[in-house]
């Protein structure tokens, strides 16, 4: 297995948001975890928000007592949802704070998904997959026949979230399972990556650079930015 990982304030923003963990080697009951969290709720609460996400997902793993992933990453994600209402009610500059996250693990040869909001795990296999389903308006609008699947990326309301980490008062995670092939390479990003490149694109980055999973997450990164930079960008590829 290898890994890169890259984030970036982007050209437009003041502050980066995003927040992003990458450890190949066992943590607690895991045997690895990759982690992208996406804030959102201001300068300063959407950076907390997604820092608490990493750092509550990070330890809960650390220290629990739980055997099976799907369970380890459902756990670690409500403790994170919990602190980060808790952090938001004790100071009032951070009420609404929330953040969205896609944490991944690899067992064997079996990939464990969990993802609430719209940062994205992908697969590149015969061709760029996303395994992950945006918890967002357009995402809704799309499935309810609304909206055209190639008119997301332009639709004004493109980053309206419907589900995240510390809004409302209960967290629903969605949890994927896939089993993986030699030489698959994972792609786990921020919206800051998906609004500004299309998919073809990625795949096509990350294809030619597949050798060098370094040089294929900086060049998706300036491309990104070549392309305006509107947001926070984090890039996180590992290769099984």
């Amino acid at each position: 297995m290898k890994s890169f990982y890259v984030t970036d304030i982007g050209l437009k923003r003041s502050v980066n948001q995003d927040s992003v963990y990458c450890n190949e080697n066992s943590i607690g009951n895991l045997p690895n975890l990759f982690v992208v969290a996406d804030g959102m709720g201001g300068h300063r609460a959407g950076d907390l928000a997604s820092r608490l996400c990493v750092d509550t997902l990070r330890e809960s793993v650390e220290e629990t007592s739980l055997k099976t992933p799907v369970s380890i990453l459902e756990e670690a994600l409500l403790s994170a949802h919990k602190k980060i209402l808790e952090s938001a009610m004790a100071d009032p500059a951070c009420e609404g704070m929330g953040t969205t996250t896609v944490a991944a693990t690899i067992i064997d040869n079996h990939l464990y998904i969990a993802n609430i909001g719209d940062s994205r795990l992908y697969i590149l296999r015969e061709k760029l997959c996303q395994i992950t389903e945006d918890h967002s308006l357009v995402e809704e609008m799309v499935k309810s026949g609304e909206l055209a699947k190639e008119n997301v990326r332009s639709h004004p309301n493109k980053n309206i979230i419907t589900r995240a980490l510390g809004i409302g008062t209960e967290a629903m995670p969605d949890f994927f399972e896939i089993e993986l092939q030699s030489d698959d390479i994972i792609l786990m990003c921020s919206d800051g990556l998906t609004n500004m490149l299309e998919d073809a694109e990625i795949e096509s980055i990350i294809r030619r650079e597949a050798d060098d999973l370094e040089k294929a997450g900086m060049t998706l990164l300036n491309r990104a930015n070549d392309m305006g930079g509107k947001d926070n960008i984090t890039i996180l590829l590992v290769r099984v």
